[in-house]
C-alpha cells in the first residue's frame, strides 16, 4: 500500500474518487459535500491531496483546503474504497494529510466538520478539540460548499451556528491536551444533535 502526496499523474483517479464519495454518502445516509472531478484534479495539481494506492488501484483519498487567506486549513473528503475498509487505512491517510497540512501551512488552524464518529476519533487522536462553528473559518466560500450536503437546511435555519456535523479544531498555538476526548463524548453529542434536528424535520 502506498500513501503519497498526489500530483498530476493521479488525475486519472479523480472520477473514481468522486463516485466513491457519493456512494458512501448514500450508504451512510449522512451529509458529505459532493465534489466534481475537476475540483479533485486541481487539488492534485497543487499538491494539496493525499492518495492511497494498492498495486495501482485506488484505495483512499483526502485533500487540503485553505480558507481565510491561509489562516485556516481543512482536511476534507476523507474516503476509503469499500475494498480496503476495516484495515486502518483511514487513520493512516488522516495522519499523512494532517502532517502535510502542518508542513504547508505551519501557522494555520486545522479544522474539520463531520458527522462520522470514526473521523471524530481520528481527529481527537491528532489533537483536535470540539468547538462551536463560530471558532471556525468565516470564509463564505467554505460554507457555500455545504450546499450540496443533505443537511444544509439545518445549517441555514440555525444561522450557521450548528448542524448535524460537529466542528473540531487543531490550534498549533494552543497547549497540548492532557486528556483526549473520549469517543463516548462524540457519540452522545451526535445523538443529541440528531434527536434535536431530525425530530423537527418530522413535524
Amino acid at each position: 500500500m502506498q500513501i503519497v502526496i498526489a500530483d498530476k499523474s493521479h488525475i486519472i483517479y479523480a472520477e473514481t474518487i468522486c463516485k466513491t464519495i457519493e456512494e458512501a454518502s448514500k450508504v451512510r445516509g449522512t451529509g458529505i459535500a459532493k465534489r466534481k472531478p475537476e475540483y479533485i484534479a486541481a487539488k492534485m495539481e497543487n499538491g494539496n491531496a493525499v492518495i492511497a494506492l494498492s498495486n495501482g488501484k485506488f484505495a483512499g483519498f483526502c485533500y487540503i483546503e485553505a480558507w481565510g487567506h491561509g489562516k485556516f486549513v481543512a482536511n476534507s473528503g476523507l474516503i476509503v474504497h469499500p475494498d480496503f475498509r476495516n484495515l486502518g487505512l483511514a487513520k493512516k491517510i488522516k495522519e499523512v494529510v494532517f502532517k502535510h497540512s502542518r508542513t504547508k501551512f505551519p501557522d494555520a488552524k486545522v479544522f474539520s466538520i463531520t458527522t462520522g464518529l470514526a473521523v471524530m476519533k481520528l481527529n481527537s487522536d491528532l489533537g483536535y478539540k470540539p468547538v462551536t462553528f463560530s471558532e471556525l473559518t468565516d470564509d463564505q466560500s467554505f460554507w457555500d460548499g455545504c450546499q450540496t450536503c443533505k443537511n444544509f437546511d439545518v445549517l441555514t435555519r440555525t444561522n450557521r451556528k450548528m448542524c448535524l456535523c460537529t466542528g473540531m479544531l487543531y490550534d498549533p498555538k494552543a497547549k497540548e491536551q492532557d486528556k483526549k476526548v473520549k469517543e463516548g463524548t462524540f457519540k452522545r453529542l451526535k445523538n443529541i444533535k440528531e434527536a434535536l434536528f431530525l425530530k423537527k424535520d418530522k413535524k
